[in-house]
């Protein structure tokens, strides 16, 4: 097994630290999307509790963005891989969505618990 993996690493090289960062970033990014645009789904569908649960993961990721001085861990993890400081340099994404992420999904964040409370009070 080490071997194979000896092998593969001559091969192909060892993994840029930069690319892991910014690939496990895009894939938590990917997962909190899917996680708000799910939000109004669920509550539409009556999957009340499902969305409670949904609503409280992303609060979660939101208390650690607050606590982090508004931005992901991640990063600070990456800015020690690269002087890039471009929006998108820890993350796969447009640049004009890395800009604008948390203005779009905060956004819709908050929508989609506003939409939760108002099919809640029905």
């Amino acid at each position: 097994m080490k071997h194979s993996i000896e092998r593969r690493q001559r091969i192909w090289g060892r993994p840029n630290p930069l690319t892991v960062v910014k690939s496990l970033h895009t894939v938590i990014w990917a997962f909190f999307a899917a996680c708000i645009l799910a939000i109004p789904v669920l509550v539409f569908a009556e999957r009340r509790n499902m969305a409670l649960v949904v609503i409280g993961i992303v609060s979660i990721e939101v208390l650690i963005i607050v606590t982090n001085g508004w931005h992901c861990p991640l990063t600070d993890v990456a800015a020690r891989y690269t002087s890039d400081r471009r929006d998108n340099f820890d993350i796969y994404l447009p640049i004009w969505l890395a800009r604008y992420n948390k203005a779009i999904f905060g956004t819709l964040f908050a929508m989609g618990v506003l939409y939760t409370a108002v099919r809640f009070l029905r």
